[in-house]
């Protein structure tokens, strides 16, 4: 089974009511065993909902709200779903504050990225698993492999 950011796939679960998605994910997982995942979602924080970026290691909305035990708390859901099942790998949205693999927003909402993972995505590669971002994806599958 692999894990895909549920917005990858077409769901509209982005913070401003929209997806994200991305046909070589889609491609890729074609025929495969798929758990789509938005940790934002199973926060129970809505669709559409305000901006979130991890400001000095505390997840906080765009309005200056500590939403970090929250999104924690769907982070842990999240981990609930995938140590259920026997996970091939993940792939995850860039840059977003739950999924970002190898980037995430600075924390100013100015759009500015800095190296870093986010909360969900640090939560699988702590577990073990092997975490992707989409952009690593090209129609066959992980881009150099």
């Amino acid at each position: 089974m692999i894990i895909v950011s549920a917005c990858l796939l077409g769901e509209n679960c982005k913070y401003n009511g929209g997806n994200n998605y991305h046909p070589n994910v889609v491609s890729y997982v074609q025929g495969q065993e798929v758990l789509a995942i938005c940790p934002e979602m199973l926060a129970g924080m809505g669709c559409p909902r305000t901006p979130v970026e991890i400001v000095d290691g505390v997840v906080m909305d765009r309005d200056g709200n500590n939403v970090d035990a929250i999104l924690r708390q769907g982070v842990a859901r999240a981990m609930d779903l995938v140590l259920q099942e026997d996970i091939k790998c993940a792939i995850l949205q860039s840059r977003s504050p739950t999924c970002g693999v190898k980037q995430v927003y600075d924390g100013t909402f100015s759009g500015k990225l800095v190296e870093g993972a986010g909360i969900f995505a640090r939560a699988l590669m702590d577990a073990g698993y092997l975490v992707l971002d989409a952009e690593e994806i090209g129609s066959k599958g992980p881009i150099g492999q």
